[in-house]
């Protein structure tokens, strides 16, 4: 990072600014990474409700079918069925492995604890 306090002139951040550039920049990426676990969490939820509904109304659909009999369009109906909620459930499954790596990638950096921010030397030009 490097202030302009002239047209011309350049000034480098001393090591204290870079090193409270950097924890700000660290702890403001984890609460991203938090709050997108979090909306993983609720979408992984909503999917859980959503592939529920659908397994209720397709056991409902196929039971009034058994009672009043099945025609050739009820039967691609419920195989239409049958495959959407086994694409909802690979979906899921994604999701939920996904909230897993956002997890684990969240709580690598808080169980090292210290973390040696010094910076490195970088080339001056």
């Amino acid at each position: 990072m490097i202030k302009k306090t002239g047209e011309n002139e350049k000034k480098a951040m001393t090591k204290s600014e870079l090193e409270e550039a950097l924890i700000n920049n660290f702890t403001n990426l984890q609460k991203v990474l938090t709050n997108l676990a979090i909306k993983f969490e609720d979408l992984s939820s909503n999917m859980s409700k959503m592939l529920q509904l659908f397994e209720i109304s397709a056991k409902t659909f196929s039971e009034k079918q058994e009672i009043t009999g099945t025609n050739k369009e009820d039967k691609q109906l419920l195989e239409k069925l049958d495959s959407l909620l086994d694409q909802n459930k690979t979906i899921a499954k994604g999701i939920l492995m996904m909230e897993g790596r956002i997890k684990e990638r969240t709580a690598i950096p808080q169980q090292e604890g210290n973390i040696n921010l010094q910076p490195k030397q970088l080339p001056r030009y």
